[in-house]
């Protein structure tokens, strides 16, 4: 059963609002919230379960909302840092609210509408209605209703966290731990708790008694750092309580209205805190609650509606023209929702299903034991990946998304002196490295580095060597200064973060003969694992970052920064180049004599163990070529010639394609990455694919293609419709570098409407033909 212990419950008093509106107000006449209401999304029938769900969300609260065929509206609540003691990121809870009698039941005119210009969803039948927001500003999700007949209101408490699992055996808890590789953990996974309550709110949490961080710093040699970087699982608390008007508490886990009423409200209120206990986390608790209903819910809503409606006129591409057209366009939209829904919290949204996870059938690669319908399950676990995640984060440099992206920079930020750290002990030389999986707070999961690995190189080949995401992070830390010329996040985050990584690879390899560095033990992503030399995105990341870096005010840099940044520029060895054979990338490296000349993976690679194209990372994410720069034909080439195209997940051949210019299969590509749909009823909850439900790395990849399909920027140029089809019509605004916004029309080939502010900067707004 779920453990409940003896904690005194602070009573919570609540005043009955007025209720502004019931229905969800429309935004502002701004074209952004306008365009954006188009895509709203209305069904007519109850669901069965957490697959018939739709999303909302503040950044760090979230939740899946759905009705069920008994009329029951559910609510599957999410925390961006809700870590177990084993380091697994897991739902809050599930409620059930029960209406009695129930207006929704008969479903002859029955809507359920996901209104994105405010970020709620509203259940309508004749004149009853009911409302579900989570306050944009607030770690507070309110369900209010207006119901034709009084009506009688039920909340129940769901968990499925009620028991001890043992470590060591199978168990719900264990299913989605890839990061620990299927090994037995020395802890076992604690039951959730229900605190005793009070007369009118439930409260519950689940706190981490132990932790499992000792253990990976022993496994990988790190012991003597333990006490210098505390510990952030053990004893962290998260939970919520449920209140509301006319609400009493009938057991230890139902809140139950006390009288029928046409007026109904519900309110969940959520807390993580860190090094805490218990009756600490529900005093902090409560004086939470106090301070956010000081506030109004009238005050609260139209804070709730400002901020949205502020969110989507700082950009928009709406698109029109085709069938296609128009489901790229509600695509494009509903992956910066679930963004904006999942990223504002203390750690970034992840890849494999953000905040929104739900069940389905298992995959092949997982413990199948009893995981469907499981709402802690994700495949590929808890740890961060690089490759994947990062294509979350670049698109919302343009749509001027800053507060979005911090949750992802902070996160290398927070991790860099352990890194630094690690470094020296393993290394003895200055720098930083992270690997492409890591936990949030930094070291490489035990699944990759390997369990009693007596050495401190990884075991996992597909991870070994593989440390060039970081390189890519700083790319999108320079492009947000560039586009922000934000000079203090230049100062205390880009810089330090960028000159930690360089002086890794200054140091870390030998100069040869030439006085080249030599990348060697290395990889060239996960597909060439062994034996390569010098690979290529590495070398183009530095060639791409480094003279970004140098070009910075002198007073947000160093000279000794300026000196090694120079001297690495200077020793990079250069991008391999051969020749295809049969017209392809030669898969052994040696191509034919009188073949193309194309860019290579690496100086020299072996045998592919994956299905990436790391010779490509010249055109993204690095930019060195590409549409009005040299050596275009070369790349195209390159591009011809690869071995694994790759349009969905985390595949980049639509946004490589824009770079280069080749419209058709750029446009070809982001209808599929925006048609990937999943088997959910809310079917931009994207494919697995290669990861989890949504696969939020397949909307992310599809909105950087289509927004360097639309512009393209290289310093102060800005490249409108570089590889912009003549059948599509659009109407956009995205943000440009140096603080600039660009807006227009664009119909058969033609932009109208063009408005770039500060108008100063239209003089740097080249127009390219369409295709």
């Amino acid at each position: 059963m779920t453990k409940i212990i003896s904690v005194r419950v602070r009573t919570l008093f609540f005043a009955l609002p007025l209720f502004a509106s019931c229905l969800c107000a429309p935004g502002s006449p701004d074209t952004g919230s306008r365009l954006v209401s188009d895509n709203d999304v209305t069904w007519t029938t109850l669901g069965e379960n957490e697959n018939d769900s739709m999303p909302i969300g503040n950044g760090d609260l979230a939740a899946n909302v759905w009705t069920e065929q008994n009329g029951d509206l559910m609510l599957l609540v999410a925390k961006s840092d809700a870590w177990t003691e084993t380091g697994k990121i897991v739902k809050l809870g599930r409620l059930r609210i029960k209406l009695s009698p129930n207006p929704f039941v008969e479903a002859s005119d029955f809507t359920q509408t996901l209104k994105l210009e405010n970020g709620c969803i509203e259940l309508q039948k004749g004149e009853n209605t009911l409302r579900v927001w989570i306050d944009a500003n607030r770690p507070a999700m309110h369900v209010e209703g207006h119901l034709a007949v009084p009506t009688t209101v039920e909340a129940g408490l769901e968990l499925w966290r009620t028991n001890v699992d043992s470590s060591s055996s199978p168990s719900p808890q264990r299913g989605g731990l890839f990061e620990f590789g299927g090994h037995d953990l020395p802890i076992d996974f604690e039951p959730d708790t229900v605190l005793p309550h009070s007369a009118d709110s439930l409260t519950w949490c689940h706190f981490n008694i132990v932790s499992i961080y000792p253990t990976v710093f022993q496994q990988e040699h790190l012991e003597s750092l333990l006490s210098k970087y505390p510990d952030p699982y053990l004893h962290r608390c998260f939970g919520a309580t449920i209140t509301g008007p006319g609400l009493a508490v009938s057991d230890d886990h139902t809140l139950k209205a006390s009288s029928p009423d046409k007026y109904i409200r519900l309110d969940l209120y959520a807390l993580t805190e860190e090094n805490t206990s218990i009756p600490a986390w529900q005093n902090d608790l409560s004086a939470l609650v106090d301070k956010i209903h000081r506030v109004s819910l009238r005050k609260a809503w139209a804070e709730h509606q400002q901020w949205w409606d502020d969110f989507w006129n700082r950009s928009w591409i709406h698109v029109a023209g085709s069938p296609d057209a128009a489901k790229v366009s509600q695509g494009y939209v509903m992956q910066r929702y679930m963004m904006a829904c999942s990223s504002r919290g203390p750690q970034p949204a992840k890849f494999n299903g953000g905040l929104f996870t739900v069940g389905h059938d298992m995959p092949e690669n997982e413990d199948s034991s009893n995981e469907n319908h499981n709402p802690d399950f994700r495949a590929w676990g808890s740890s961060y990946w690089n490759q994947n995640n990062r294509l979350l984060y670049w698109p919302l440099i343009a749509t001027g998304d800053e507060d979005l992206l911090q949750p992802w920079y902070q996160m290398y930020l927070d991790a860099l002196p352990l890194a630094e750290d690690r470094t020296r002990l393993y290394y003895h030389h200055g720098g930083a490295d992270y690997v492409e999986t890591i936990y949030y707070w930094g070291l490489p999961n035990l699944n990759d580095f390997g369990w009693d690995n007596p050495t401190n190189v990884l075991v996992s080949e597909w991870m070994r060597y593989h440390i060039q995401g970081t390189l890519e992070v700083i790319a999108q830390m320079l492009d947000t200064y560039d586009y922000t010329q934000d000079a203090d996040f230049a100062e205390h985050k880009l810089v330090p973060f960028a000159a930690a990584i360089v002086d890794y690879y200054d140091q870390h390899w030998p100069r040869d003969a030439d006085g080249k560095i030599r990348m060697s033990p290395a990889q060239s992503l996960e597909t060439y694992q062994r034996d390569a030399v010098n690979p290529t995105p590495d070398i183009a990341g530095l060639e791409s970052v480094l003279p970004r870096l140098l070009a910075l005010p002198y007073k947000l840099t160093s000279q000794e920064q300026r000196d090694v940044w120079s001297n690495v520029l200077r020793d990079l060895p250069p991008i391999a180049m051969g020749k295809t054979h049969d017209g392809k990338l030669p898969r052994s490296g040696t191509g034919d004599p009188d073949g193309t000349t194309i860019i290579m993976p690496a100086e020299k690679y072996g045998h592919t163990r994956n299905a990436e194209n790391p010779q490509l990372y010249v055109a993204f994410p690095y930019r060195l070529y590409g549409v009005g720069k040299p050596g275009l034909e070369l790349a195209r080439d390159t591009y011809a010639a690869r071995l694994f195209p790759f349009v969905t997940c985390w595949g980049q051949d639509g946004t490589q394609a824009a770079v280069l210019g080749l419209t058709a299969r750029a446009q070809s590509v982001a209808i599929s990455e925006f048609t990937d749909y999943g088997d959910e009823r809310f079917r931009w909850f994207w494919k697995a694919g290669g990861d989890w439900i949504p696969d939020l790395d397949d909307g992310g990849s599809g909105m950087i293609t289509l927004q360097l399909m639309l512009m393209q920027c290289d310093g102060k140029q800005i490249l409108l419709l570089p590889a912009w089809p003549s059948d599509w019509t659009t109407d956009f605004k995205l943000n440009a570098p140096y603080q600039t916004t660009v807006e227009g029309h664009v119909e058969n080939g033609h932009v109208s409407k063009l408005k770039v502010t500060p108008a100063s900067r239209t003089k740097d707004v080249v127009i390219m033909p369409v295709q």
